[in-house]
């Protein structure tokens, strides 16, 4: 995981034939979001935690783009660290998108039920790592998630009509409307928290599931891995930790076989 401010500044990212590719990877630490670029129209995947909005201009700029230029904010999930400037980039004129399952806690938020029950983070208190990943979430706004009650709303294997036209491929577990988004001309797969490459409790890398008290259905996230394993994609893209190179079929037996299954 890049551990440097300096270090994750937007920028270009290039193909085998030195041809641009229009991803942009954005944010500080903790969690990532993403700008895809098509015909210099913006789609915005995720919208970080909050308080990132304080140094999302100088970030837009670097890339010679206002807040403005992005159309349509794709949610991979109704998560605080995924939505906090959502309603920042609606305030600008953006569509926000998110799965129907995940539209009623996007516009009323509040804790995980199942295996994501807070009373299950309590044996993960002792660890130095649970501290400062969920301080930094706070301190980030992470706790205080802005409610988004205008969202329009999609379901699995619907073709978005923003800039890339991804795919949604429902990967609930983590959330029961989890999505991740496949832009086919891209192959590239947005992955959201179905996977991520960093474990924030362990510091481990590589493709894994979220740490279980993470999930609203830890097995059930194992159970969404099926529906990654056909998908044409070169590029793991996930909310935490870096890109993986590979195939979706790949990051997920490597996701299972981290679990020991």
């Amino acid at each position: 995981m890049l551990t440097s401010r300096e270090s994750r500044q937007p920028r270009r990212r290039y193909g085998r034939y030195g041809a641009v590719v229009p991803v942009h990877r954005m944010g500080p630490e903790l969690v990532n979001w993403y700008l895809v670029e098509e015909d210099g129209r913006l789609t915005a995947i995720d919208a970080g935690l909050p308080a990132f909005a304080r140094g999302l201009d100088a970030e837009l700029e670097a890339l010679g783009r206002r807040r403005q230029d992005v159309e349509a904010v794709v949610l991979t999930h109704s998560d605080s660290d995924h939505t906090g400037m959502a309603a920042a980039f609606r305030d600008a004129g953006a569509r926000i998108l998110i799965h129907r399952d995940d539209d009623e806690k996007l516009r009323k938020p509040g804790p995980k039920s199942g295996d994501g029950s807070p009373i299950h983070l309590v044996p993960l208190m002792w660890r130095p790592a649970f501290w400062r990943f969920m301080g930094g979430m706070a301190r980030r706004g992470g706790a205080k998630p802005a409610k988004v009650e205008d969202a329009q709303t999609f379901v699995d294997g619907d073709v978005l009509d923003v800039p890339g036209r991804p795919r949604v491929v429902h990967t609930p577990g983590h959330t029961p409307g989890h999505s991740a988004l496949l832009f086919e001309e891209l192959g590239k797969l947005f992955i959201g928290d179905e996977l991520c490459t960093w474990n924030p409790l362990t510091g481990t890398q590589g493709p894994q599931v979220m740490p279980k008290p993470f999930n609203v259905d830890y097995e059930q996230c194992f159970s969404s891995l099926a529906a990654l394993r056909d998908l044409g994609a070169d590029e793991l893209l996930p909310g935490h930790g870096d890109p993986w190179r590979g195939s979706p079929a790949d990051a997920a037996a490597r996701a299972s076989e981290a679990a020991g299954r």
